[in-house]
C-alpha cells in the first residue's frame, strides 16, 4: 500500500513530461529578460532623478550662498556710507592747510576706488530726471529754470550694488 502511495505522489517521467519541465525552465528565462530590462530602466530613472535633483540643489544653494555674500557686502558698504559722507562734507568746507586738504581728498579716492572694485556705483542725481526707484525726494521746489520732475539738487549721495539700491539719493525736484 505504501508503494501505490509513493506512486500517486511521484509522478512518473515520460519524454512528454520532460519536455513540459524544459519548456517551464525556459520560459521564466523568457519572462525575466522583460523583467530585467523593466528592473533596469526603473533603476535607470531613479539615478536620473536623484541626478537632478542633486543638480538641482546645487544650484539652489549656489544662489543662496552668493545671495548672502551680495547682502553682507551691501551691509558693509552701508556702514561705510558715513564715513564717505563726511569726506565729502570735508571736501566741501574751506580749509587754508592745502595738505591737509590734500589728505582729504586722496582718502576720498581711496574711498571711491574700493567702491569701484565692490561694484558699488553712486546714482546720478544732479540735472537728471527724478526716478522713485532711485532717488528720495525730500523737497520740492517751483523753478522756471529747470523743467518737471528734474532734480534740482543732491543732499545725499546714492549708491548702488548691481541692481540693487544700497541708499537712495536724497534730492529737491523741481515742480
Amino acid at each position: 500500500m505504501k508503494d501505490k502511495e509513493k506512486e500517486k505522489k511521484e509522478p512518473q517521467e515520460t519524454p512528454e513530461t520532460e519536455e513540459k519541465v524544459s519548456e517551464d525552465v525556459s520560459s521564466p528565462e523568457k519572462s525575466e529578460e522583460p523583467d530585467a530590462d523593466a528592473l533596469l530602466a526603473a533603476e535607470k530613472e531613479k539615478y536620473l532623478r536623484l541626478a537632478a535633483e542633486y543638480d538641482n540643489y546645487r544650484k539652489r544653494s549656489q544662489k543662496e550662498r552668493e545671495s548672502i555674500f551680495r547682502d553682507v557686502k551691501a551691509e558693509t558698504v552701508t556702514k561705510l556710507l558715513p564715513v564717505y559722507d563726511n569726506l565729502e562734507r570735508a571736501l566741501r568746507a574751506e580749509c587754508s592747510d592745502p595738505a591737509y586738504k590734500k589728505g582729504v581728498e586722496l582718502t576720498m579716492t581711496q574711498l571711491k576706488t574700493i567702491f569701484d572694485d565692490l561694484g558699488v556705483k553712486p546714482i546720478e542725481a544732479e540735472g537728471a530726471k527724478f526716478d522713485p526707484a532711485l532717488h528720495n525726494a525730500v523737497m520740492h521746489v517751483e523753478s522756471e529754470d529747470h523743467s518737471e520732475g528734474e532734480i534740482v539738487e543732491e543732499f545725499q549721495k546714492g549708491f548702488t550694488l548691481g541692481d540693487k539700491v544700497i541708499r537712495f539719493s536724497l534730492v529737491k525736484v523741481a515742480n
